[in-house]
């Protein structure tokens, strides 16, 4: 007989439940890191600055005052402690959370840390088990250590600025924030990593990314073709990729990975076979012409509507989709599970991304909405075991703030 089937695993904690995690980042690298710890379990405790806390959280005001969602999207189920860490009984209040804490998150230029007292050396010696994850622009060192981090300096320094469908086409700002959620998700690896190595050693260890760094390895490929053939990698130059206009839409063609792809598109757009012609019977030939090959195929791509020109282009496989706005592809029933909504008491629902990592039997999930400042403060603090009066008494030398819990 063969052997039995072992018993399907039932669903249990989150993954990351048990980790406690203190984060003095702010903005999007750092918060969109520990967000993917929260939605996975981990207990995230924000330590924001009085009165202003995360820069985020009015960087733009919503119409209801509260803070934008933008902020709260990548802030849920975080807890809020507003406190004076330039102030001694901040500090060793901070101390005595490192002891219990297993990871340190923060985002500020290159040294802040170190001048607050708060740097890797010195939290190490509190709690040698302590991991300690730093974001910067730059890194750690080098001629651009003191340079301010930013998204966009950072695709302009990376060269990722500079990658063109077309030579003619000006330098254009990407709009999305591609080093800063690229780098929160390699924050996320590094932690994840070192608390795996932290289970087999018993110590922690730093975790340092930076912006530039992971927009250089966003560009794997390319730098590897140019580190070792010093020729141009460019998927958006190849003669059958672009997008192209049909007579209600735009659409995105990608004429690749098949024997003979422009045959196939030919048959799909009712053309002759153009890669019988000597000037487009080869790839590099195709190169050589692509201005000429795309103006045919606009011409004969416009005469259609999109959803002809996907059906047919469908129907020889040819890789193609339809270009989209951002709002029409939220409200495709395909997005629906991306889509989280959490509660909020006395406002309508946050409605934001969801984790995209799908686990089967431990789903992520928003168990609170972002917190105001300072909300939730006294209840982190108590299950780290901070004592109440020791509590009061930083409330009223103003050093913690924020409305009591108790």
């Amino acid at each position: 007989m063969p052997p039995a089937e072992p018993p399907r695993p039932q669903r249990g904690a989150q993954p990351l439940e048990g980790v406690r995690v203190l984060d003095f980042s702010q903005i999007l690298m750092g918060p969109v890191a520990t967000q993917m710890l929260a939605d996975h379990g981990a207990d995230v405790l924000k330590i924001e600055r009085p009165g202003t806390g995360d820069i985020f959280r009015r960087a733009v005001v919503d119409f209801d005052k509260t803070e934008h969602p933008a902020f709260g999207s990548v802030n849920c189920s975080k807890r809020s402690l507003e406190i004076d860490v330039r102030s001694e009984g901040g500090r060793d209040l901070v101390y005595d959370l490192v002891r219990d804490a297993d990871v340190v998150v923060n985002n500020y230029r290159a040294g802040v840390m170190e001048r607050l007292g708060l740097g890797y050396g010195h939290l190490t010696r509190i709690n040698p088990r302590i991991i300690y994850a730093q974001g910067t622009g730059f890194g750690t060192e080098g001629r651009y250590v003191e340079k301010g981090g930013q998204d966009i300096l950072a695709q302009a320094l990376t060269g990722a600025m500079s990658h063109k469908a077309d030579d003619d086409h000006p330098t254009v700002i990407y709009p999305i924030a591609l080093a800063d959620y690229t780098a929160g998700m390699h924050m996320v690896a590094g932690i994840l990593m070192a608390l795996i190595q932290r289970d087999r050693t018993g110590r922690g260890q730093q975790v340092n990314v930076n912006l530039y760094d992971s927009l250089l390895a966003m560009q794997v490929l390319e730098a590897s073709m140019r580190l070792m053939r010093d020729t141009e990698l460019n998927w958006a130059k190849m003669p059958l990729v672009g997008t192209f206009a049909a007579s209600d839409g735009e659409i995105v063609l990608v004429g690749a990975f098949k024997p003979n792809p422009l045959r196939d598109i030919c048959k799909a757009l009712d053309l002759e076979d153009l890669s019988q012609h000597p000037e487009y019977s080869s790839m590099p030939n195709q190169a050589a012409h692509r201005s000429q090959l795309q103006r045919i195929l606009a011409e004969a791509i416009s005469g259609f509507s999109t959803e002809e020109v996907m059906r047919r282009l469908e129907g020889e496989d040819v890789l193609c989709a339809p270009v989209r706005t951002l709002a029409e592809a939220l409200a495709d029933p395909h997005t629906t599970e991306m889509i989280a909504e959490v509660p909020r008491e006395g406002l309508p629902p946050l409605r934001c991304v969801a984790s995209p990592v799908h686990l089967s039997e431990t789903p992520p999930s928003a168990r609170r909405p972002p917190p105001r400042l300072g909300e939730g403060a006294d209840e982190a603090l108590a299950e780290y075991g901070i004592d109440p009066e020791r509590i009061r008494d930083l409330r009223e030398a103003g050093v913690l703030r924020g409305e009591s819990e108790c």
